[in-house]
C-alpha cells in the first residue's frame, strides 16, 4: 500500500474529521497527529525529519492510505515529491476562526507543562510537536496574531500555487461536506452526514485526560 492522500492542510482546519471521512471513504488507514502518540517510536523519526536528516518516507508510511494534520503537512512537498501518485488534500477554513481554535486547543495544549514524571513517550511527542508547530512552521510566534494568520494563508498559497494547473490538488471545508472530495476522489458519497469530530471541547476534553495533573 502506498500513500494516496496527502493532507497539506495545517491542523485545526478539520483534519480529525477528515481523517474519519478518509477512512470512510476507503482511503485509510489515516495517518493522524494522534498516531504519535500509539507508536512512540514515531515522535523520534518526525524530530529526524526536522532536523533534516534522511527519512525513509516509504517506510514510515508502510499499510498507511493517506495522511493528514501535523506533522506531516509540515512535509507536504516532501511527500508529494515521494508519493508521485497521491492526491494532495488542501484543508482550509477562515483564517480567524482558524486562529482561534488553534490558540485554543494546540497552542493551550503545547504550552502547558508536562507534568515530572510523565511517561517519556508522552515527553518525546510533546517536544516533537512543538519543534515541528512552534518553532519550525510559526517560529516561535504563534501567540502573535498577525503573524500566524499570515503563515497560514502563505502556506495554504504555497500548495496552491505548487499545484497550479494539476488534477492533484483540492481545496477543501469540511462544510462543504461530502460532494467535492468524493468527486475529487472518485468514490460514491455515503449514505450518512459528513464527519464533524474534534471540536474545541472535545479536544480539550481530550487532552485533559491524557495528560496526568501533577497531584494525580
Amino acid at each position: 500500500m502506498s500513500l494516496a492522500v496527502i493532507g497539506a492542510g495545517f491542523g485545526r482546519t478539520g483534519t480529525l474529521s477528515l481523517k474519519v471521512a478518509l477512512e470512510r471513504l476507503g482511503c485509510g488507514p489515516c495517518y493522524h497527529m494522534l498516531e504519535v502518540s500509539k507508536d512512540p517510536s514515531h515522535a523520534g523519526l518526525w524530530s529526524d525529519a526536522a532536523d533534516r536528516k534522511p527519512i525513509d518516507w516509504s517506510a514510515l508510511f508502510e499499510g498507511w492510505g493517506s495522511v493528514v494534520d501535523w506533522p506531516a503537512s509540515y512535509f507536504w512537498r516532501e511527500l508529494a515529491e515521494h508519493f508521485t501518485d497521491a492526491k494532495v488534500l488542501l484543508s482550509v477554513r477562515d483564517a480567524d476562526r482558524w486562529y482561534d481554535s488553534v490558540m485554543a486547543t494546540i497552542f493551550h495544549a503545547l504550552s502547558r507543562e508536562i507534568p515530572e514524571g510523565a511517561p517519556a513517550a508522552m515527553v518525546r511527542q510533546a517536544g516533537m510537536a512543538r519543534q515541528i508547530v512552534l518553532d519550525l512552521t510559526f517560529g516561535g510566534r504563534l501567540e502573535d496574531r498577525a503573524h500566524a494568520i499570515d503563515v497560514y494563508e502563505r502556506h495554504n498559497q504555497a500548495v496552491r500555487d505548487a499545484f497550479a494547473g494539476s488534477d492533484r490538488l483540492i481545496e477543501f471545508e469540511a462544510a462543504q461536506g461530502w460532494g467535492p472530495l468524493c468527486a475529487f476522489l472518485g468514490k460514491p458519497v455515503p449514505d450518512e452526514d459528513f464527519p464533524r469530530v474534534n471540536d474545541t471541547a472535545s479536544f480539550q476534553e481530550r487532552f485533559a485526560l491524557a495528560v496526568p495533573s501533577e497531584t494525580s
